[in-house]
């Protein structure tokens, strides 16, 4: 292993100088030069499933794909959803136009940045519509790649979650990062209540204390201890219950719930984590108030999207199995029903009467990005909007 690279990692650099994609693009490059053949093409992504058969998916990835796109100087026009944009299977969600052999090499890079940005955003999408208004955070870095934790993170939070655990995450989002504390520090200090202590006295209270209730004792007891001695200043309490020691968590909840309300400790309140999705985020939301999640977010499916040309040289032309032609993707915004149809064609109408409306947009043209991109705190609330109208 070399000693600049431990992590077995790809720089940046490299990335934008096209060494991490499959050897099949670079010999396709090799041999289209050497018969002088560079046509101008469009090409288009799009997913023919999605993730476990859901209905929709959420768009995230782009800025990647731009930022590397416009470091190659080159005349490229990339047409695209906005990113937290929900779709469908067969959506084309980005199309890039330009000289082949400029974009050849590419191909591998601008999937892979597309399909677990969107498998990332679409997992914190779901977790989020299941968890209504309740607090959901990314505890996820401990699952993947650490170099990986900030892009993780990053479309988590285009995806809707509230905030995040990593600290080199938050920074980049500009964000306080979000924890409570682990069963290292009860265990170290030996007691629920003092450990719990210990955090208010030392870490101060402009972090809220969230006491984790699961590790020594029972967790109603232990709630109720925490409560009775820290009282006002004990903003939570949060369950990790091991699978062995789990039984019903639901009822766990609703008896931690109970205690606590009938001892005057309505103010507290209660967050779970530890291997959860959305389902078991649907069945525990009558006593929760928040979710930290991990596995679901950060090992997230991805979107499977495919990069296919469509058109050469002005002639529409695609593989066996593609539509041909460049397209474009419209929506109602009365019913938000979408359909794909032909980039030229006139705008349709939907069948419920409203009017469909394209909902692509160039984001680059002439190999430079043409709009100002949004933050991901704008993709999140674009992607919030989106989540009211779909169903999980």
């Amino acid at each position: 292993m070399k000693k600049d690279n431990p992590f077995h990692i790809a720089a940046a650099d490299e990335v934008i100088a096209g060494r991490t994609t499959d050897i099949y693009f670079e010999r396709t490059l090799r041999i289209l030069k050497a018969r002088g053949i560079n046509k101008h093409v469009v090409a288009e992504v799009r997913a023919k499933e999605l993730p476990s058969g859901h209905p929709w998916a959420v768009f995230a990835g782009l800025e990647y794909v731009l930022r590397m796109l416009e470091r190659l100087g080159l005349d490229i026009e990339v047409r695209a959803l906005d990113e937290g944009t929900a779709f469908g299977a067969g959506d084309v969600v980005c199309s890039i136009a330009g000289r082949y052999n400029d974009f050849c090499v590419y191909e591998t890079p601008i999937l892979g940045l597309l399909c677990q940005s969107s498998g990332i955003a679409t997992a914190a999408a779901r977790c989020r519509k299941a968890a209504g208004d309740r607090t959901i955070l990314s505890f996820g870095a401990r699952r993947m790649h650490p170099c990986l934790a900030p892009m993780i993170d990053r479309n988590a939070v285009a995806g809707g979650v509230d905030g995040v655990s990593v600290i080199a995450s938050a920074k980049l989002l500009g964000i306080e990062p979000t924890g409570t504390m682990p069963h290292a520090l009860i265990l170290l200090i030996g007691d629920t209540v003092e450990a719990s202590r210990a955090f208010r006295e030392i870490i101060g209270r402009s972090v809220k204390c969230v006491s984790l209730v699961d590790t020594i004792g029972d967790e109603k007891f232990e709630a109720l201890n925490v409560a009775r001695a820290l009282g006002k200043d004990l903003h939570g309490v949060r369950l990790d219950t091991p699978r062995s020691r789990r039984g019903d968590m639901a009822e766990i909840l609703q008896e931690v719930r109970w205690e606590l309300d009938l001892n005057g400790f309505r103010h507290v309140k209660i967050f779970v984590s530890g291997g959860l999705d959305e389902e078991k985020i649907l069945a525990l939301n009558p006593w929760a108030d928040g979710y930290g999640v991990g596995t679901r977010i950060a090992g997230a499916p991805v979107v499977d999207f495919a990069f296919d040309i469509v058109e050469i040289d002005g002639r529409p032309m695609a593989k066996r199995g593609k539509e041909a032609g460049a397209k474009k993707l419209v929506r109602c915004a009365s019913c938000f029903s979408r359909r794909t149809v032909p980039l030229r064609a006139a705008r349709p109408r939907c069948a419920c009467g409203g009017t469909m409306k394209n909902i692509h947009r160039i984001f680059m043209t002439g190999g430079s990005i043409a709009v100002k991109l949004p933050t991901v705190h704008q993709i999140r609330a674009r992607a919030l909007a989106e989540l009211r109208r779909v169903d999980l």
